[in-house]
């Protein structure tokens, strides 16, 4: 896809993945709502194939492609979420999928890449060495790159998700969501503006890895020189395709510290009883900690990401 989605396309996107996806549930809970003062509607993408979100763009851009461009496989770079979608779809195409993963990433999404027969590469935490092992990757393979976010057929594919949550609760105020490198966020930006202009679209990013605030208010693309955030799935930073859809339907970004993480994510699970990862806390931990203003009595949605979490490194352990 060449161009910005428009609802037509995301639409498109919707029918092409309904084979590979769950359609998953909204939920919300009396105890949190009566706390924070406004009714919280969580699309809970926790509940996922693969566990993420992330199944809807790489099916979508996987689909859109002829079996003879996948004929040698598939190839990307990912910290678990995106391997794990694009190792199931490779897995049900009969296809092989080379994924590189950061030396650092999650145990449980390591497994589960594997678990779909997805060959792992494994490199240092950066950009810099994600971006060249997965090129050497492509080199040695011939293997076809699907692009973790960066990419409007991946944008697309993403926006299925808000698509979902304002067909099922319609009218909201606002929707928010987490951004890492932007892909969720764009496509939740676009869909919320083709269907309800009138909803506030707020993105939330940790305080640590904050290149999305920071490029808005510059105008300029800026990197994360750091990637310290337990939210491991936000860790990438925005590229052009997806800051340039942030910042023309994106209203508002706001940044929260570690220890709201870790809070948001410890109450949601004690009062909704579901598992979700820590970059899934992010835009709850916004609103229960008041970064947001004027949400008082106001219909809110919510985008978990995911459930992909290592049970044995919880943080409140």
């Amino acid at each position: 896809m060449q161009s910005v989605p428009n609802l037509e396309a995301i639409k498109n996107a919707a029918q092409r993945i309904e084979p590979f996806i769950n359609k998953t549930p909204v939920l919300s809970s009396k105890t949190i709502n009566d706390r924070i003062g406004a009714s919280l509607f969580f699309k809970c993408e926790n509940f996922q194939k693969t566990g993420s979100f992330k199944m809807r763009g790489a099916s979508n851009f996987v689909m859109s492609l002829s079996a003879e461009a996948i004929k040698n496989g598939v190839a990307t770079q990912s910290s678990g979420n995106h391997g794990q979608a694009l190792a199931y779809v490779a897995q049900q195409l009969g296809v092989p999928a080379y994924i590189v993963m950061p030396n650092n990433s999650a145990q449980p999404k390591i497994q589960s890449v594997e678990a779909y027969q997805g060959k792992i590469i494994f490199c240092e935490p950066t950009i810099q060495a994600r971006e060249a092992a997965v090129a050497k990757v492509i080199q040695e393979t011939n293997a076809y790159y699907v692009p973790p976010y960066n990419d409007y057929g991946i944008i697309a594919g993403q926006a299925t998700t808000a698509l979902e949550l304002i067909q099922e609760i319609p009218d909201l105020d606002m929707i928010i969501s987490p951004i890492g490198g932007g892909g969720l966020m764009s496509g939740t930006a676009l869909v919320t503006h083709y269907l309800q202009p009138q909803t506030r679209i707020i993105g939330v990013e940790p305080s640590a890895v904050d290149d999305a605030l920071r490029s808005v208010k510059t105008g300029v693309l800026q990197e994360n020189s750091s990637t310290n955030t337990i939210a491991d799935g936000l860790r990438a930073s925005l590229r052009d395709k997806t800051f340039g859809v942030i910042r023309e339907y994106v209203h508002e970004i706001y940044t929260v510290e570690e220890h709201e993480i870790v809070a948001a994510m410890r109450l949601i699970w004690e009062r909704m009883k579901i598992i979700i990862e820590p970059s899934c806390a992010v835009p709850f931990g916004a609103v229960l900690f008041g970064k947001i203003p004027d949400t008082e009595n106001k219909k809110i949605g919510i985008i978990l990401t995911g459930g992909n979490v290592d049970l044995d490194k919880l943080p409140w352990k």
